[in-house]
């Protein structure tokens, strides 16, 4: 997908999670996230827009707190998102994707941001929806693209999401395989796991629709209450499930 691209998509999905935070409960539960409420989620999605906004502004060289950038929780409502949106995008449509900085995960460069924060803006909003008993619509394309964007980058995911020093194995290969057709082999070693391309002879395999394999590997839909099918060791899957969720 080209860089242009994922800065129209990430406006897009931010103004579909916008148009559900209108009509949302602030106190209503995050079923996806036991732990917060609609308002908490709200708070965090407009936060983290202004925090790679930040970052990509300043083409930061290391990580900066939201307390060094001086990020407070605004009165959440839509035109607070709506103000942390417009600003992000305007700022990403303004770089140079290739300019480097500094990002958490493997690519670093301004484009990171765009991809990443197109990503955690649909998955977030799939939150919500869950929040507000609607089901969520994920265009498969994007899916899979937040799905390969998801496991490139786990494994820088580390420092903040420390259950994912538990992806080691002695060789045993997970495959996530979509019904429209895209493939990841995991190897899993003792040093850590390693996302490679081919149809790898397989332990187990993960398969079925986009919108039902971006869920479950995000964690924001159980194993058991998707359509997803598991072939082979069925413990490397929840092993593999227990472990990856970012935090």
């Amino acid at each position: 997908m080209e860089y242009a691209t994922y800065c129209d998509e990430l406006a897009r999905e931010g103004e579909r999670f916008i148009a559900l935070a209108r009509r949302a409960d602030v106190a209503a539960r995050v079923p996806s996230c036991p732990a917060w409420r609609v308002g908490d989620l709200l708070a965090h999605v407009g936060l983290v827009h202004r925090w790679a906004e930040h970052l990509v502004r300043v083409r930061a060289r290391g990580r900066i707190s939201n307390d060094d950038m001086g990020l407070v929780r605004g009165p959440v409502d839509a035109p607070w998102l709506a103000q942390g949106l417009a600003s992000l995008v305007t700022t990403l449509r303004g770089s140079d994707p290739d300019d480097e900085m500094w990002a958490w995960g493997v690519d670093q460069h301004v484009r990171f941001w765009a991809r990443r924060q197109l990503h955690e803006t649909l998955v977030h909003r799939v939150d919500l929806e869950g929040a507000m008993g609607q089901r969520s619509a994920i265009d498969a394309a994007l899916g899979a693209d937040a799905i390969d964007e998801f496991l490139t980058n786990l494994g820088r995911a580390a420092r903040f999401s420390p259950d994912v020093k538990n992806l080691v194995g002695t060789g045993e290969v997970l495959r996530v395989a979509t019904d429209e057709g895209r493939r990841w082999s995991l190897r899993l070693d003792a040093e850590g796991f390693t996302v490679l391309e081919g149809d790898l002879a397989a332990t187990a395999i993960l398969r079925g629709p986009t919108d039902e394999v971006l869920p479950v590997l995000t964690r924001r839909r159980a194993l058991d209450q998707s359509t997803c099918v598991v072939e082979g060791h069925r413990d490397l899957v929840r092993h593999w499930l227990a472990n990856s969720a970012l935090r």
